[in-house]
């Protein structure tokens, strides 16, 4: 007879899940102070085991369970049974334990098998794979979920005379497995689990503890697991309890019958009390056991900043399904970089919370972008995305929350809230409040500031900030080399008052003041910002207003939607984009534009600036820089246009305006993208109506395109987008570009 040898295990943290009923008429019956000395020990017990002030690492949380099966269960993770033996019997000495029995009690130890890998025999070292080693560790050393909810229950595998799963071939049962695990990945996000193997330790095989916000993602999970054949033909299955967990603090307000957690603990420090002690007790990893680390390493921003900033490099995270994404940028060559990132993808890859890793390229500039499923997952990943060649910073963000804006705020109207964006950037607008020019004067004499010294000035900022003037003056010196390129910069000085500092910046108008806002808003220790008018600006208003476009505009980028141009894309674009010719140099230019782009890059609504050089080597240079906004366009141009040597605006010399074409080529595509360009160009020059169509490249990138396309009349321009060879061409870039183009009509 041939004896079967059973699939290696490595084992990780023994658990223990403590579940108790509440003795419900003791407790009523008993004295006030005997209850307040039960909660306030029980709390104590709680808290430590959450601090896992017992052992080196583990866990421990408490759960609120639903039903008659029980009320309370505890759940500890810890390094020995000893540990557990411990726990339990450290309960049993608190005044808390008199008012509790056991109701049930499950004993394992977390485990990984060799269904995940045929080398797993004698334990981790014998896989090579570092990826599956470090997942694997990942799945012996867990971390108990903040989730909401809680389900556990304990399962065996059948051995029944018609199936007995033992009897199986390995190849059949790793089949199996494999097939149940595809079910499980599809809850990667939802779902999350913590498997313990009992076999010696407790009645059934295994224990399994999910994890998930909604309670009915555990339903769907199990529902659709029950109909795969590992289930259905060799799962038996034992007691389930279902629960809630709660902040420890919070036990006083279970036993009251009240709400937990309690709202004011929910955001408070009892229900972070889990994440501050795993932080307080961390340890290298060189002291966990193996368990990764958990351990941040990058800046949280606000989910719009990430957003941009990803977008940036073309990664739309709207279009993943994604909770929580990274951003690192590299001073290393995206060539070298992409090795060490194959790497640890194929690490990343294991876990099913991980949605995407790559490196993109910018301007120039390199980045690692990585999207997980949640911040917990992230924040793993965050310290191999630090420690990866050339990495200079990190940022994060959750990509499932919803910011507040300007008109979000108790008591603002209606009114208030349609007009409080109005295009601006999603930073409540203006970072300033703004207040009457009597009180401005009030505000800024006292810095030596007289306004009526300068008469050219037509609004008025004053931030104070927390450091010393005397800190402050490099920092405002090199704002004040970008903001006198510009024709509307009137002052912008630090003052000093009785240790009080202030920086004053006076501008022509309103609008460059709005922009100027955010930008002294970002000096360090800046805080509560005021502005005023010191003037009519109606007249300003009006002249903007016919420089940077009419409703005729909505009216062609209608058209371009309805004709559907968009490779595809039935919805069009929501961009405005500016394009402005230089006949600078092109360095000079780009040294100019990287300090406004900074800039720039603190607004929601803006997506790219770059200068593009003419392919066929015209001297003159393109500066593109593209919004979210029509208004955020305009103030921009404001800016854009005193860039030096500027000569033109898009469509001023054709006399009607220009179609801007942006696409990102694939490498490989390059040349035959520029040889398709050169015979579309020699038809255009046939069309009635057509002035210039240039063929632009981006000098940080060569792969990264701009065909400007300048037309006499609006009805000429209209007739080549309706064109059979439009269309053909439109459908020959969707193999050839890396990414969705953009069509625009420029602002």
């Amino acid at each position: 007879m041939v004896r079967r040898r059973p699939p290696g295990t490595e084992e990780g943290w023994y658990a223990l899940h403590d579940l108790r009923r509440i003795d419900w008429d003791a407790w009523r019956e008993a004295p006030e102070r005997t209850r307040q000395r039960a909660l306030e020990e029980g709390i104590d017990y709680l808290q430590n085991h959450e601090a896992v002030v017992d052992a080196e690492e583990g866990g421990s949380a408490v759960f609120s369970i639903v039903g008659h099966k029980a009320d309370l269960m505890i759940l500890h993770l810890r390094p020995t049974l000893e540990h557990l033996d411990r726990a339990e019997r450290r309960f049993e000495s608190t005044a808390l334990a008199e008012f509790t029995e056991r109701a049930s009690s499950y004993v394992s130890v977390t485990e990984v098998s060799g269904y995940m890998h045929e080398d797993l025999t004698d334990g981790l070292d014998d896989i090579e794979d570092a990826g599956m080693r470090n997942y694997m560790k990942q799945r012996i050393y867990p971390e108990i979920p903040d989730a909401e909810h809680v389900c556990f229950y304990p399962m065996d595998k059948r051995r029944g005379p018609e199936h007995n799963w033992y009897d199986l071939p390995f190849e059949e049962r790793k089949e199996y497995m494999s097939a149940h695990g595809d079910i499980g990945r599809e809850y990667a996000g939802k779902v999350t689990q913590i498997i313990t193997g009992s076999v010696g330790l407790d009645d059934h095989e295994w224990g399994v503890t999910l994890f998930a916000d909604d309670m009915t993602d555990i339903k769907h999970l199990l529902y659709e697991m029950r109909f795969d054949p590992s289930s259905s033909k060799f799962a038996e299955f034992g007691p389930f309890y279902v629960g809630r967990r709660f902040p420890s603090s919070d036990l006083g307000a279970l036993f009251a019958g009240e709400t937990v957690p309690a709202d004011d603990s929910a955001d408070g420090e009892s229900a972070n009390s889990h994440a501050e002690s795993e932080e307080d007790h961390s340890t290298d990893e060189d002291d966990s056991g193996g368990r990764p680390s958990t351990d941040a390493d990058h800046e949280v921003v606000a989910p719009s900043t990430f957003t941009r900033r990803a977008g940036t490099y073309g990664v739309d995270v709207a279009e993943t399904d994604a909770g929580y994404g990274l951003l690192f940028e590299s001073d290393a060559d995206a060539g070298t970089l992409e090795e060490s990132v194959d790497e640890l993808r194929g690490n990343f890859d294991h876990y099913d919370t991980h949605v995407l890793t790559e490196v993109r390229t910018s301007d120039g500039s390199v980045a690692i972008v990585s999207l997980w499923a949640n911040e917990r997952a992230a924040n793993t990943a965050s310290g191999f995305l630090a420690d990866l060649p050339g990495v200079t910073g990190g940022v994060g963000a959750p990509l499932d929350d919803e910011e507040p804006t300007a008109g979000d705020s108790e008591g603002d109207s209606e009114d208030e809230q349609d007009s409080s964006g109005g295009g601006r950037p999603d930073t409540g607008g203006p970072e300033h409040e703004e207040v009457d020019v009597e009180e401005f004067q009030r505000r800024v004499h006292r810095f030596g500031i007289d306004l009526t010294e300068h008469p050219d000035a037509g609004y008025a900022l004053l931030f104070h900030s927390d450091t010393p003037a005397e800190d402050l003056v490099d920092e405002v010196d090199g704002l004040r080399g970008n903001f006198e390129h510009y024709d509307t910069h009137v002052l912008t000085t630090v003052r000093a008052d009785s240790g009080d500092t202030a920086v004053v910046s006076l501008w022509a108008n309103e609008r460059a003041a709005n922009t100027a806002s955010g930008f002294l808003a970002d000096l360090p220790g800046s805080g509560p910002g005021v502005g005023a008018a010191l003037g009519d600006e109606s007249a300003d208003s009006a002249d903007e207003a016919d420089t940077y476009g009419t409703d005729e505009d909505d009216d062609i980028r209608g058209e371009l939607e309805e004709l559907n141009i968009y490779a595809g894309q039935p919805h069009g674009e929501d961009v405005y984009a500016l394009v402005l010719y230089s006949e600078a140099d092109s360095e000079e230019l780009r040294e100019e534009l990287d300090g406004l782009r900074e800039r720039f890059e603190h607004y929601d609504t803006h997506v790219k600036s770059a200068v593009y050089g003419d392919e066929h080597g015209d001297d003159r240079t393109a500066i593109v820089s593209i919004w979210d906004t029509k208004e955020a366009a305009d103030t921009a141009g404001g800016f854009l246009s005193e860039l030096p040597g500027v000569v033109a605006r898009a469509g001023e010399e054709s006399g009607f305006s220009t179609m801007g074409m942006f696409y990102t080529v694939k490498p490989e595509y390059r040349e035959e993208f520029v040889d398709t360009f050169e015979e579309v160009g020699d038809a255009l020059d046939d069309m009635e109506g057509h002035f210039e169509t240039r063929l632009m490249v981006n000098e940080t990138d060569e792969n990264d395109m701009f065909i400007a396309s300048q037309w006499r009349e609006k009805d000429d321009a209209m007739a080549f987008f309706r064109s059979e060879d439009f269309r053909e061409t439109v459908q020959w870039g969707r193999e050839v570009l890396d990414g969705r183009p953009r069509h625009v009509f420029l602002a």
